[in-house]
């Protein structure tokens, strides 16, 4: 396990030690503080409360923000690094963050919707025939088609877009950057939508080859800037996610990844399904534990070197000491628990990891929040504001 300086020893009150969580790594380049990260999520806020609400993460002593869907192209969804406000959007956040010692990472992010095909959903959505989750289920069957399609042309437009965001992001601030590989890459990578017949499909080699572009745009044109790439893995028995890279496809995927130029990877389940499957409850029949996605961490750690970031229902600090000292991981992604508690790492680190405010995984603020367009909330909220 690559590690930068000695562990600290962190001890709760119930005798429980966290030196590993409160050691400091080198992230492919990216010195972290220690091993918690806050993993990208949308928010669904408005930009000063988001701000506001990652600044209050970053200060609860979390190591490293990323944020999500940060677009490589000038139209995409949210703010842009393309047009002034938006710069000034991501340069107020950056600051507020490393404000509070904490680094900041931007998801570089390609969507992979076909918006011409979202123009014939329209009328049933705004009569209410059509709900958000079956949107979200149609505009998943374009994928496939929309990706198989894609004029050469538009896939050089797209995989400039990277590396020319990348330049912006390094301009307003960020630390580092995610390759964001669900989404574009992700479908690109998959043959559940991938179809195509030319360098971009068939193979493994050539499936992975948009994805490889992707990263080496941005190398090429920020080398001096740390690389992550949300590792998307989607598995068959049982089906689970429908873009990103099949468990037996791992042994290409990684070596190629890490040939272009990343320097770390965030292993997670892929999308283009339910969201209760990525972001899944403690009900949830296959993801309900602990840890859930680490599996997937296991096989990639047997094929790199470079550091690996678990994430999946981590809410436990003694869980996740035991997995990062035993070098299973070398970070863990939260996200759900750090809107419960913004102080998790802090208490962790201070003794006081039997005050944290537990996530109980029970998705109605946060998930049920943005489903319902009203932002990414908890049900411990109230109480966080005392």
């Amino acid at each position: 396990m690559s590690t930068a300086g000695e562990s600290t020893e962190r001890t709760d009150t119930a005798g429980m030690n966290y030196g590993t969580i409160a050691s400091p790594i080198s992230y492919g380049g990216a010195m972290l503080k220690n091993r918690i990260i806050f993993s990208p999520t949308s928010l669904g806020k408005s930009p000063d409360e988001t701000i506001e609400q990652l600044r209050r993460i970053a200060a609860g002593g979390c190591a490293m923000i990323v944020v999500g869907d940060v677009s490589v192209l000038p139209h995409g969804f949210g703010p842009s690094l393309y047009t002034r406000k938006g710069m000034a959007f991501y340069q107020k956040l950056t600051q507020a963050v490393h404000r509070e010692n904490c680094l900041v990472c931007a998801q570089l992010h390609q969507s992979d919707s076909n918006m011409r095909a979202m123009l014939k959903y329209v009328p049933g959505l705004l009569s209410r025939k059509i709900t958000a989750a079956q949107l979200r289920e149609l505009l998943n069957r374009e994928v496939g088609p929309y990706v198989t399609g894609m004029p050469v042309k538009k896939i050089r437009r797209i995989l400039q877009g990277f590396g020319d965001a990348a330049v912006l992001a390094k301009q307003a601030g960020f630390d580092l950057v995610q390759v964001h590989g669900d989404r574009m890459c992700g479908s690109f990578s998959s043959t559940v939508y991938n179809h195509r017949t030319d360098a971009y499909g068939g193979s493994c080699e050539n499936r992975a080859r948009f994805a490889c572009e992707a990263v080496r745009a941005v190398h090429s044109r920020v080398p001096d800037m740390p690389i992550d790439y949300k590792l998307a893995v989607r598995c068959e028995t049982p089906h689970y996610g429908n873009a990103g890279v099949l468990e037996e496809e791992l042994a290409v995927f990684v070596p190629l990844l890490e040939q272009a130029g990343v320097t770390s990877f965030h292993v997670t389940l892929a999308n283009h399904g339910a969201l209760t499957d990525t972001i899944p409850p403690a009900s949830h029949p296959q993801f309900g534990g602990e840890g859930c996605f680490l599996p997937f961490c296991d096989e990639v750690r047997a094929l790199t070197k470079l550091p690996v970031c678990g994430v999946g229902g981590l809410t436990d600090p003694d869980f996740v000491e035991q997995q990062l000292r035993t070098g299973r991981v070398d970070c863990v992604a939260l996200s759900r628990a750090l809107i419960a508690d913004p102080d998790w790492p802090k208490k962790t680190m201070t003794g006081h990891a039997r005050d944290i405010r537990r996530c109980v995984r029970c998705n109605r603020a946060c998930l049920g929040g943005m489903m319902a367009h009203k932002g990414v909330h908890c049900i411990f909220e109230k109480e966080n504001a005392k």
